[in-house]
């Protein structure tokens, strides 16, 4: 177009009304010109100038875009949990072990916010087994509330893994964020984990290492299960329920999907995966109650995950004794040393079905002696 113009304007003189109109007509097609080659330019904001400049050096280059913005400050961008989820994030992922015919382990996952009272007992159990192999068949991992004092326990504790740990509170759901914690830092640290046990400062072992890991492992009746309490019929459900409003936990968790247990449990390591992938569930349960009466979404959250998720990878039934008679405040019964006895072991194992329980809880830090004096002839003589 350019060398058009040119040889028509030498070709005949015009006059200055003609070289005006010309100049007019030339100036309106550079123009279109430009916008046609900026309409079809993507992204907006460095082609433009590009091709301004590319399709029509005659005219005036356009005005320089203003500078970006400063970036946000990360912790702006980031939630209050963004370190969580992206410890989540790691521990969903799948992992390959190379020792597929090494023994696999439990996870003994504990949950406090005070001293491992029972630590001594529990190093009995840890290591029970004449062989002295029993480090081969599980890892430790503690989430101490970092606002409280905890003493560092002895024994084999010292070969624990405190993990990076965030305050707690009962009936709130900072203990399903501990305890998803527990699981994520589990299933980073040793891909031979498969069974994740969760547990209070307040449990005991009700039989040996060496029981508890055939039990789990070589357990015909409920193979690769998970062993989690779910319940449907509980009195009082439909009130926890609404404990965050009406609608709040719709449309995700429907009523009828609302389901309660105890809040320790024995997971397989697919239902580790599961619970640290989770996000919408989390979202609905982390809400705050509205109630007056406490909503306790930690006796919630996993059993109505895994009941929506996979039912019948869960045998519905916890394996943690607990004793509900006589409670006050939603506190089960606290044991106190004149009640430990080698019968009151016996009958803590026993279930009114097919298995039996490994663990039970709740003692007092007082109990530690009597359990310590019939742990050798009792607890660990299975």
């Amino acid at each position: 177009m350019h060398t058009e113009v040119e040889t028509t304007s030498s070709s005949s003189p015009r006059n200055k009304t003609e070289d005006a109109e010309l100049k007019f007509h030339i100036g309106e097609a550079k123009l279109n010109q430009v916008y046609i080659s900026t309409e079809d330019s993507s992204p907006i904001g460095s082609s433009l100038s590009a091709n301004v400049v590319t399709t029509n050096t005659s005219l005036p280059h356009p005005l320089p875009l203003p500078p970006p913005p400063p970036p946000l400050s990360p912790h702006l961008l980031a939630p209050p949990d963004a370190d969580d989820l992206a410890l989540f994030r790691r521990a969903a992922a799948p992992h390959t072990t190379s020792r597929l015919s090494a023994t696999p382990k439990i996870a003994f996952l504990f949950l406090t916010n005070s001293n491992l009272t029972f630590s001594p007992l529990w190093q009995k159990f840890f290591s029970s087994h004449p062989h002295h192999h029993n480090h081969r068949l599980y890892n430790i991992y503690v989430h101490a509330d970092p606002a409280a004092y905890v003493a560092a326990p002895g024994g084999v504790f010292p070969r624990a893994r405190f993990i990076p740990a965030k305050p707690t509170r009962r009936a709130s759901p900072s203990l399903i964020a501990a305890a998803r914690r527990l699981l994520a830092a589990a299933l980073l640290d040793d891909p031979l984990n498969h069974y994740f046990a969760l547990l209070s400062q307040h449990c005991i072992p009700l039989f040996s290492l060496r029981f508890t890991h055939n039990y789990l492992f070589r357990n015909p009746t409920y193979p690769h299960r998970s062993f989690i309490e779910i319940l449907s019929d509980e009195p009082n459900l439909r009130d926890r329920y609404a404990a965050r409003g009406e609608r709040a936990m719709l449309p995700e968790v429907p009523f009828r999907s609302f389901r309660v247990g105890s809040q320790f449990f024995v997971l397989t390591r697919r239902h580790a995966r599961l619970v640290v992938r989770d996000v919408r569930l989390w979202e609905k349960f982390r809400l705050p109650c509205v109630t007056e009466e406490p909503c306790y979404p930690e006796e919630h959250y996993f059993p109505t995950l895994l009941s929506m998720q996979d039912p019948n990878g869960c045998t519905g039934f916890s394996l943690t004794r607990v004793n509900w008679t006589g409670c006050w405040d939603g506190h089960p019964h606290l044991y106190t040393p004149p009640e430990v006895s080698p019968e009151l072991v016996r009958r803590l194992r026993e279930s009114n079905s097919s298995y039996v329980y490994l663990f039970a809880r709740k003692f007092s830090p007082e109990c530690l002696r009597p359990l310590m004096e019939i742990a050798d002839d009792v607890i660990f003589r299975d």
